[in-house]
């Protein structure tokens, strides 16, 4: 099916963390949001690839999106296969999206830069008249970045102040890789001052905006409007 917006992340969860209530926003505006999963996580600490691939599936029910895929490249191996690039340029060909938001390309995580500058050259590849696969050359209108770990200015902010309790809920799902129990392994994400880390990220830029919650992201192309007016009250 097409989609109007196509969201990429390396591991189940990254996309929920960087971007679960934008997604949670256009699902509730009745626009199609489909997702993709790189990998399985299969090198975490915590967690199956069975937890985890039921995990993402439950946050999918939460954020209202139309489909989850996960590709199964290999964790930490991003990239390491040049059937990766066609593989993620037939998915785009295929799901035909106005949009494509992916990781933002500089990230302590090795998978998540990995994963922005593949992604960046399949959104490019699949355009390409030329360039064959199975499906037609297709080109979405947008490509954004958002912010998983690390983050820079960004190009613009979008309000999920009325959708931030589903993004809660969606991160709640991950309960292998953000909640301590017993037999599992103490990580940077199951301690509450990640969970922290996100909420300061995103309180901060709804503060900038004036809203309660906001999540950032960057274009590398002008940002055009119509007018100079703040608000459309036409």
């Amino acid at each position: 099916m097409s989609v109007d917006v196509l969201v990429f992340g390396p591991h189940p969860d990254d996309l929920e963390i960087g971007l679960g209530g934008t997604i949670a926003r256009h699902t509730a505006q009745g626009l199609a949001v489909g997702l993709c999963d790189l990998t399985a996580g299969e090198l975490g600490s915590n967690g199956t690839v069975d937890e985890r691939l039921a995990e993402a599936e439950a946050a999918r029910a939460v954020l209202g999106a139309a489909w989850r895929t996960n590709l199964r490249w290999p964790d930490r191996g991003i990239g390491s296969d040049p059937s990766h690039v066609v593989e993620a340029m037939e998915l785009i060909r295929k799901h035909r999206p106005r949009t494509v938001a992916l990781p933002y390309w500089s990230d302590r995580h090795p998978d998540h830069a990995a994963a922005s500058e593949l992604l960046t050259k399949a959104v490019f590849d699949a355009g390409l008249r030329r360039r064959s696969s199975a499906a037609e050359a297709w080109k979405p209108d947008w490509l954004c970045y958002y912010f998983i770990n690390d983050g820079a200015t960004p190009s613009f902010l979008v309000d999920v102040s009325e959708h931030y309790d589903t993004k809660r809920r969606a991160l709640d799902c991950h309960s292998s890789q953000f909640a301590r129990a017993a037999g599992t392994t103490d990580t940077r994400l199951n301690t509450p001052l990640f969970r922290q880390l996100i909420e300061s990220r995103d309180a901060q830029f709804g503060a900038l905006a004036g809203v309660r919650w906001a999540e950032g992201l960057v274009v590398r192309e002008p940002v055009v409007r119509s007018t100079l007016l703040k608000t459309d009250r036409g």
